[in-house]
């Protein structure tokens, strides 16, 4: 318990809220004590095939089967074990994910309760305190252009990672969401390389779909401009030009994912013999060396915008380059201290 409050940031000092205390242990002797017929995987398993005809399929995979990853390594899956369970999570993953799996938890507990399946919500005294989210305007973060240019020059030029330059090169050129690069084909490229269109994306599960406010757009590139000499390029030395191609693809020829821009971004993780390794990423690398800020990749988008409206471009026409709202673009991309900035050519 005291280990728990340290994290949840709670922690008693004076340790006197640590004391035997016959009705604060009731809930767990209660929990204990009550007897289930089923343990939580088989109600997540019942919870999620109710909720197959209700959501997306991207959903049931993202929250639905992700949750069951996560039960399977459960230490007990005894509902009769919530604290024991609660407490694994506390210990063993960030207080984010114990905050939304609990939840999720409680969820699919407080549906069987009403389902008739169980008596009661084992998980529902169980939830912790969310824990604090950044700030909207550390998630709305751009680089400077001279830290773009070092990105994009230190892949172009890595040992590892070069192959990713023209798709974190892209991405910074167009503010385009990830999914939308991702799912990006040669048939959506004008001839000569000067209109993109944007009209599906592509989520981790490879599932495609529409743009994230389903609307479609085209993305203008100028003669001679730095993004229309890339596409001649890749397109010159692409294997495949079928309308269907995947304009960006992995070294094996897959389609790339959040999962893997992550690794290649930030840090790849690989597990052998019980053994961690971490392999830095480029941005994480230069980011360690403190040549830029550390920021999640989706900051290409911030950059892209930040810029556009310091370089003289109207907030109603990156709205419309990007595929956002004039007013989510005013409120996130016009900071006094880039556009009241000296910019160079953009």
């Amino acid at each position: 318990m005291i280990v728990s409050d340290i994290t949840l940031e709670r922690f008693d000092a004076t340790l006197k809220s640590y004391q035997f205390h016959p009705t604060r242990n009731a809930v767990i002797a209660s929990n204990l004590s009550a007897t289930y017929e089923f343990n939580l995987s088989d109600l997540w398993e019942k919870f999620s095939e109710f909720k197959k005809s209700l959501l997306e399929p991207t959903t049931i995979i993202a929250k639905y089967k992700a949750t069951s990853r996560y039960i399977a390594k459960l230490p007990t899956t005894e509902l009769a074990h919530a604290v024991i369970i609660r407490d694994w999570l506390l210990k063993n993953t960030t207080h984010l994910m114990s905050w939304v799996l609990l939840n999720h938890f409680s969820e699919c507990c407080a549906w069987a309760v009403t389902s008739g399946l169980i008596a009661t919500n084992p998980f529902e005294k169980l939830k912790i305190k969310r824990p604090r989210r950044k700030s909207t305007e550390e998630e709305h973060e751009a680089f400077t252009l001279k830290e773009r240019d070092l990105i994009i020059y230190t892949f172009e030029h890595h040992p590892v990672h070069s192959h990713h330059a023209n798709l974190v090169k892209f991405l910074f050129l167009t503010g385009a969401r990830l999914g939308e690069t991702f799912a990006l084909t040669w048939g959506d490229i004008q001839a000569n390389c000067t209109r993109i269109l944007f009209n599906k994306s592509c989520n981790l599960y490879r599932v495609r779909k529409g743009t994230k406010n389903g609307k479609r757009r085209i993305f203008p590139t100028s003669e001679g401009s730095k993004l229309q000499q890339m596409l001649l390029e890749m397109k010159a030395n692409s294997e495949d030009l079928k309308p269907s191609g995947l304009v960006f693809v992995s070294k094996t020829g897959k389609p790339y994912n959040s999962c893997m821009m992550q690794q290649f971004w930030n840090v790849k993780i690989m597990f052998r013999r019980n053994k961690r390794t971490e392999y830095p990423g480029v941005v994480g690398a230069l980011a360690t060396q403190g040549q830029v800020p550390y920021l999640k990749p989706y900051a290409t988008r911030h950059t892209f915008a930040t810029w556009a409206i310091a370089s003289g471009v109207t907030p109603e026409k990156v709205a419309l380059w990007i595929g956002d709202e004039v007013q989510t673009v005013l409120k996130y991309y016009c900071h006094p201290n880039v556009v009241d900035s000296e910019c160079p050519d953009f």
